[in-house]
């Protein structure tokens, strides 16, 4: 993707992402059925420990420079959150707008959120091609290990692997 295309998707997620949040308070349903809330509320903070743990990930294990923003890394990580998907961040954005249309129960809320969530999904596919040109065939075999965003998935592979090693 050329960099007018990366400006004009950045910009269309910005203003969904935003605006889900703005809709998800202005069309809130009060009304709505208790228990799908409940699991919105859920997801939200999964998402935010699929949100902020790649900071803490990446400064870690990533080899970025002192001062340097945490993206700036120089080794693969594919332990820890990046053991159990590879783009935990995006899937973050993802969960965020599920959780938020869950909350809300307003099928607007629902329909901006799902074109963040489109996007934030097209944002990890294309990000992989920069991660193939930067760590080569390590990246390919990271990602024939670790799933893209299927968080159970990676869960259920990390348990049966560490379950391999001990047995």
């Amino acid at each position: 993707m050329g960099s007018r295309t990366n400006t004009i998707l950045a910009i269309v997620l910005t203003v969904a992402a935003v605006g889900e949040i703005i809709l998800s308070f202005v069309l809130y349903n009060q009304d709505g059925v208790d228990w799908v809330e409940n699991v919105g509320w859920i997801v939200l903070a999964i998402s935010a420990i699929f949100g902020w743990l790649p900071i803490h990930t990446f400064r870690k294990k990533g080899g970025v420079a002192r001062g340097k923003s945490y993206v700036k890394t120089t080794e693969l990580v594919d332990s820890g959150i990046y053991g159990i998907v590879r783009h935990p961040q995006y899937l973050a954005g993802v969960l965020v707008c599920l959780a938020l249309a869950l909350i809300a129960q307003h099928w607007l809320v629902a329909a901006v959120g799902a074109v963040a969530a489109i996007i934030y999904y097209a944002s990890a596919v294309y990000g992989e091609q920069s991660c193939i040109k930067k760590f080569g065939e390590a990246y390919r075999r990271y990602m024939d290990r670790v799933p893209r965003m299927n968080f159970i998935l990676g869960i259920i592979r990390q348990v049966r692997h560490r379950a391999s090693r001990e047995g």
